[in-house]
């Protein structure tokens, strides 16, 4: 799944400025961590439902997405 994560769907997110890191695979639940763009995207819903259905179809695992929003570090400092 991270091998899946890293090389199918990271760079089709970079493409947008996001990131997206594959963090843990426990049951069905699939901890994502998501970073750039993706860290303060309104609608990360909708690419969760993306990334649940592409793993479906690509590679017939039901899972559901649990996101993790990291922003980068510079963005806490004063």
């Amino acid at each position: 799944m991270k091998e899946y994560i890293e090389t199918v769907l990271a760079p089709r997110i970079q493409g947008d400025g996001g990131w997206v890191e594959f963090q843990s695979l426990e049951g069905d639940g699939l901890t994502l961590v998501f970073r750039g763009e993706c860290s303060k995207c309104m609608i990360l819903d909708r690419c969760t439902a993306w990334i649940e259905q592409k793993i479906d179809n690509d590679l017939g695992k039901k899972v559901t997405v649990i996101p993790v929003r990291k922003k980068p570090f510079f963005w806490d400092q004063a």
